[in-house]
């Protein structure tokens, strides 16, 4: 049987096969850099393909229609204005990473995963 989306991710998650998407927040958020996960997922021929897709909004419409929700981090700035240009840049290069939370897909309680259910 063809295993459903959220049964894909965690596998990925839990390979170490692939640098674009892992584990955040002590395995309660899943991180993806978008720009790597392009090339190094969506960007795979027709027979290595993980997903039935090339576009990485296609991936993002499932993680939603699944229960995921986008997260987003929260930076602390810095008052001098040199600190906050270094902590702009940062940040720019950081918005490349997208998070996603979903309460039943968490690497602590591997049971929740059948409880994740497409809306």
């Amino acid at each position: 049987l063809p295993l459903c989306f959220p049964e894909k991710l965690w596998k990925m998650l839990e390979s170490d096969q692939f640098r674009s998407i892992w584990w955040s927040e002590g395995g309660k958020c899943v991180a993806i850099n978008k720009d790597l996960f392009k090339v190094e997922v969506l960007g795979r021929g027709v027979c290595q393909r993980v997903f039935n897709t090339r576009h990485i909004r296609s991936v993002i419409r499932q993680l939603n229609l699944y229960g995921f929700t986008k997260v987003q981090q929260d930076f602390q700035r810095s008052a001098s204005l040199p600190e906050f240009l270094a902590e702009e840049a940062a940040a720019s290069a950081h918005s490349q990473i997208l998070y996603y939370y979903n309460p039943s897909f968490n690497r602590a309680h591997p049971w929740l995963l059948g409880t994740c259910r497409r809306r």
